[in-house]
């Protein structure tokens, strides 16, 4: 399927996703929405199905708000990661206590950084719709509570789900990762350049 250009919108403020996809020189510009997708866990919802869930949620309100604005349909990218421990999904943190509750959970333990893609293409009524679920695996060190409160008082943790980026301070408790380096970031290049290509994207 090919594009009258090479241009795609971005469904999402993450200012990584952003670095990342021009990394890899995609041409994009911003599509947030008009209204927030609710990001809540449902009852008994697996971490799997909750990532790729809220990613095609992101997907669908973008795709909405492209046509109700009148725009030129592009390819539509939208993303969303979650940090998983023991099945618990952690979200964004509130404030420096569960801060700290999320980075003494995940010291000394490895846990699973889930991210979601997906890359819609809208040609008159239809949607085609591409998407992945990439994991990696994530170990930390044990940590001291002076360092997790040290870390925690700084402004990194609070716009991150589970309250730490590996591009960021937190890097020095990494010990090893098994998986997507990229994908830990928030937007895995590999799949996400396979995702772009099926929709008429051109990479290189």
């Amino acid at each position: 399927m090919k594009q009258a250009d090479h241009k795609i919108y971005l469904a999402s403020k993450s200012p990584r996703r952003r670095e990342l996809l021009r990394q890899i020189g995609i041409d994009f510009e911003l599509m947030l929405s008009d209204k927030e997708v609710d990001e809540s866990v449902l009852p008994g919802e697996a971490p799997l199905d909750y990532v790729a869930r809220v990613t095609r949620a992101k997907l669908d309100s973008a795709q909405q708000t492209m046509i109700l604005r009148q725009l030129p349909h592009r390819p539509l990218l939208s993303a969303d990661t979650t940090v998983v421990v023991d099945d618990l999904i952690l979200g964004k943190p509130a404030d420096h206590d569960e801060a700290v509750r999320m980075i003494t959970l995940l010291s000394g333990r490895t846990h699973q950084v889930l991210t979601s893609v997906a890359v819609g293409v809208t040609l008159g009524v239809e949607t085609e719709v591409w998407q992945i679920v990439q994991q990696s695996d994530v170990s930390f060190a044990p940590l001291t509570a002076e360092a997790i409160a040290a870390y925690c008082n700084t402004v990194e943790p609070y716009d991150k789900a589970g309250a730490y980026g590996i591009q960021g301070l937190a890097s020095v408790f990494i010990s090893n990762i098994v998986g997507s380096h990229s994908g830990i970031m928030g937007l895995p290049l590999f799949e996400t350049a396979q995702l772009l290509q099926q929709a008429g994207v051109r990479i290189l």
